[in-house]
C-alpha cells in the first residue's frame, strides 16, 4: 500500500514520512478514525515506507522485495491481529486461521467495514472479539526475532474488540516491547479501549476527507464524470465508503434503505400484524448487520431533520433516499428527532447485548409509533 494509493490525508501523510526521516517512530501508536477515512490503509503504507529498501522522497519504492511481499500482505515481519470468531464447536479462532480471508478483505477494499469483515468470514451472529488466544499469538509472534526487516510491526485492527483479559496480556508488550517493534492500533471508537492500553500510545487522529479531496480521488479510483463526483463528495461526510455506496448503491445500502421506510411506514400507520412479519425479517439477519441498520437509521433520521429545518443543501442523500425524504421530513423536527434517535440507540446497544432481537425491535416499532405522532409546538 502506497501512501499515493490513499485518498486525502495529506496532512497526515506528511507527519508519518516525517516520523521515519527523522527517526523518531513511536512504538505504539494509535490510529483513531473511521475505515472510511483511510485509517487502516494509512497504517499499512505507513509500515510499507518504514520497511522499505529503497525508500523515494515520500514514498516507499513499490519494487523491492519487502515492497513486493508487503502489497500481498505477506511480509514475514508484517504482522496483522483482527476480531474472530469462535467455531462451532467453541473453539475460539486467532487471526492466523483467518489469514487468508483476510489478506481478500484488504486487498480488495482497504477501506473495508468490521460488518463486511464479519460477512467475509461468515459469522451469522456471532460478534468478532479479540481473546486471549489470539493476545498470546502476539506475544509469541512478536519474541521471535524479525525474519528480513529492520523493525517488527504488528498492526492491531479494531483494538476495542479487546476482551479485558487479551488487553492485560497485552499490556506488557505494548508498553514494553522488544527492540525495534512497533504496534499500529487501527481504531473507530477509543472509547472502548482500556484505559491503560490508551495511555501506553501516541494518538493519531484520522478526520474526515476533505469534499476536494474526495472528488478527486472518486474520479481517479471510481471514473465517474465531474459532476456526480462532485455531488457524493458532498454528500458523503468525508468518508470514502459512504461515497462508493452512493455511487453503487451498493446491496447492504439499499437493504437498509428498504428496510428504514418499511420501519417508518409500518411503524406511522400501526400495521402490528404487518410490523410482526418486518420484526421477522430483520431478527434473521444476524445481529451485525441489524447494528448497521440502526446506524443507518439514525443517520437517515438526522438528514431528514437537516431537511424539515430547510437545511437541504446540509443534507446527505442519495436520490432515492432524497425522494422519500421530500414527504417523510415532514415527520421529522426538533420535538420528536432526539426521542427517535435515543430508541434507535437504545436499540444499538442492547442488540450488542445479545438482547432478543425480536422484542427489541418490536419495541422499536411501537415506539416510533409513538413518537411520530408528535406534533410541531
Amino acid at each position: 500500500m502506497l501512501f499515493k494509493q490513499i485518498v486525502g490525508q495529506k496532512l497526515i501523510k506528511e507527519h508519518l514520512i516525517r516520523t521515519v526521516k527523522e527517526n523518531r517512530i513511536s512504538h505504539a501508536q494509535l490510529f483513531l478514525g473511521k475505515e472510511g477515512y483511510g485509517s487502516l490503509a494509512l497504517a499499512i503504507a505507513y509500515a510499507q515506507f518504514i520497511m522499505c529498501l529503497d525508500k523515494k522522497e515520500n514514498e516507499a519504492c513499490g519494487e523491492c522485495s519487502s515492497c513486493r511481499k508487503i502489497n500481498k500482505l505477506q511480509h514475514p515481519d508484517l504482522h496483522f491481529s483482527y476480531p474472530t470468531v469462535g467455531s462451532k464447536s467453541g473453539t475460539p479462532f486467532i487471526s492466523d486461521d483467518y489469514i487468508a480471508q483476510w489478506r481478500e478483505f484488504v486487498l480488495k477494499n482497504p477501506y473495508g467495514k468490521y460488518e463486511e469483515w464479519l460477512l467475509k468470514i461468515d459469522a451469522g451472529n456471532a460478534q468478532g472479539s479479540i481473546k486471549v488466544k489470539e493476545a498470546e499469538s502476539i506475544v509469541r509472534k512478536l519474541n521471535l526475532k524479525s525474519f528480513e526487516a529492520e523493525f517488527k510491526i504488528m498492526i492491531i485492527w479494531l483494538p476495542e474488540k479487546m476482551n479485558a483479559e487479551s488487553a492485560n496480556k497485552l499490556l506488557k508488550l505494548i508498553e514494553e516491547p522488544p527492540e525495534k517493534t512497533l504496534f499500529f492500533l487501527v481504531s473507530v471508537n477509543s472509547e472502548f479501549i482500556i484505559s491503560t492500553i490508551l495511555s501506553r500510545t501516541q494518538l493519531v487522529k484520522i478526520n474526515r476527507i476533505s469534499d476536494d479531496d474526495l472528488f478527486i480521488g472518486l474520479q481517479e479510483l471510481k471514473n465517474i464524470d465531474e459532476r456526480k463526483a462532485r455531488e457524493v463528495s458532498r454528500m458523503s461526510d468525508g468518508d470514502y465508503n459512504e461515497a462508493c455506496n452512493m455511487i453503487e448503491m451498493s446491496v447492504d445500502t439499499k437493504q437498509n434503505f428498504e428496510a428504514f421506510t418499511q420501519l417508518m411506514r409500518l411503524s406511522y400507520m400501526g400495521k402490528f400484524p404487518e410490523i410482526i412479519k418486518w420484526v421477522d425479517e430483520i431478527s434473521k439477519i444476524g445481529r451485525e448487520r441489524q447494528k448497521a441498520f440502526l446506524a443507518y437509521s439514525l443517520k437517515m433520521i438526522r438528514e431528514n431533520l437537516i431537511t424539515n429545518q430547510k437545511q437541504t443543501e446540509l443534507a446527505r442523500f442519495s436520490d432515492e433516499e432524497k425522494s422519500f425524504a421530500e414527504k417523510f421530513s415532514n415527520f421529522i423536527h426538533p420535538e420528536n428527532s432526539g426521542l427517535i434517535a435515543e430508541e434507535l440507540n437504545k436499540a444499538h446497544l442492547h442488540i450488542s447485548r445479545n438482547a432478543n432481537v425480536k422484542v427489541v425491535m418490536l419495541d422499536v416499532c411501537i415506539q416510533i409509533n409513538r413518537l411520530l405522532k408528535i406534533p410541531i409546538s
